[in-house]
C-alpha cells in the first residue's frame, strides 16, 4: 500500500492522441509516477479492473466508448481518482464529467506540468495526506467523517464519496454555521486561486445526495443566497 504521505502512484493515461498521451506520460514519469497509456475506453476499464491504479488521467473524447461513460463505470466499481481531460468551450460535458464522479478536471489546450501539478494534488487529497498525526472524527447526528481513516459514514452504511467530496464534507463540518462562497471553497478545497465555480456546485449536489434525507430540501448543506453554501448542523 501505499505510504499517504507519498504522491506518486500508478497512473493510467487514457488518450487516443499518441502526442498527448506521450507527452503526459513524460511529465508524469520526471514526476516519479509508473505511467500506463492506453488508447481507448474499452482497454481503459479492463486495465483498471484487472489491475487497480493509483489514479486515471481520462480523455472525454475517446473513440468508442467515451470518456463519461468510462468514468460512468468506473465508479460503479471504485473510488479510483479521476482526472478528466476536456477541450476547450465543452463546459456542458466538463459539468457532466464531475456529476458523473470525475475528481478534477483539466482543459485542453493544457499544460502538462499544469496537470502534473493536478494529479499530485488530486493523489494527496485521496491519500488523506493533509492530516498531520493523531485522528480526527468529525459527527453530526448519524454522519461521521474519520479524517484519518478517510471515512465516512450515515449510520452504518458507509458513504462511497470520491476524494473532492470527501474533503469538501469534512472542511464543511469543520466549520459549521460558516458561509463560504464558491470561490472561498476552490481555494481551501480544491486548493486553486481561480477556476470554474460550478465546480463547487456539482460537488455540493452529489454530497446532497448522499448525506440529505431530501437532497431537493436540504438541511445539512444549505443555500445562502447571494453567497454561497453552509453547513447547518443536525445535533445542537
Amino acid at each position: 500500500m501505499a505510504n499517504p504521505a507519498d504522491t506518486t502512484g500508478r497512473i493510467l493515461v487514457v488518450d487516443d492522441d499518441p502526442t498527448v498521451a506521450e507527452v503526459v506520460a513524460r511529465y508524469l514519469l520526471r514526476d516519479g509516477h509508473q505511467v500506463e497509456c492506453v488508447a481507448d475506453g474499452v482497454e481503459a476499464l479492463r486495465r483498471a479492473q484487472g489491475d487497480p491504479p493509483d489514479l486515471v488521467v481520462l480523455d472525454l473524447m475517446l473513440p468508442g466508448m467515451g470518456g463519461l461513460e468510462v468514468c460512468r463505470r468506473l465508479r460503479q466499481t471504485s473510488p479510483v481518482p479521476i482526472v478528466m481531460l476536456t477541450a476547450l468551450g465543452q463546459e456542458t460535458d466538463r459539468l457532466v464529467g464531475l456529476e458523473t464522479g470525475a475528481d478534477d478536471y483539466v482543459t485542453k489546450p493544457f499544460s502538462p506540468r499544469e496537470l502534473a501539478l493536478r494529479v499530485r494534488s488530486v493523489l494527496r487529497r485521496a491519500r488523506g495526506a493533509l492530516v498531520t498525526t493523531g485522528t480526527e472524527v468529525l459527527q453530526d447526528g448519524d454522519l461521521v467523517v474519520d479524517v484519518h481513516a478517510h471515512e465516512a459514514r450515515r449510520g452504518d452504511a458507509e458513504l462511497s464519496l470520491t476524494a473532492r467530496e470527501f474533503d469538501l464534507l469534512a472542511f464543511l463540518l469543520r466549520h459549521p454555521r460558516q458561509a463560504f462562497s464558491r470561490d472561498q471553497l476552490l481555494q481551501e478545497v480544491w486548493g486553486w486561486s481561480f477556476g470554474d465555480s460550478s465546480t463547487v456546485t456539482v460537488h455540493v449536489r452529489r454530497l446532497r445526495e448522499k448525506i440529505e434525507d431530501d437532497p431537493t430540501v436540504p438541511r445539512r448543506i444549505v443555500t445562502v443566497w447571494g453567497v454561497g453554501y453552509r453547513y447547518e448542523p443536525e445535533a445542537g
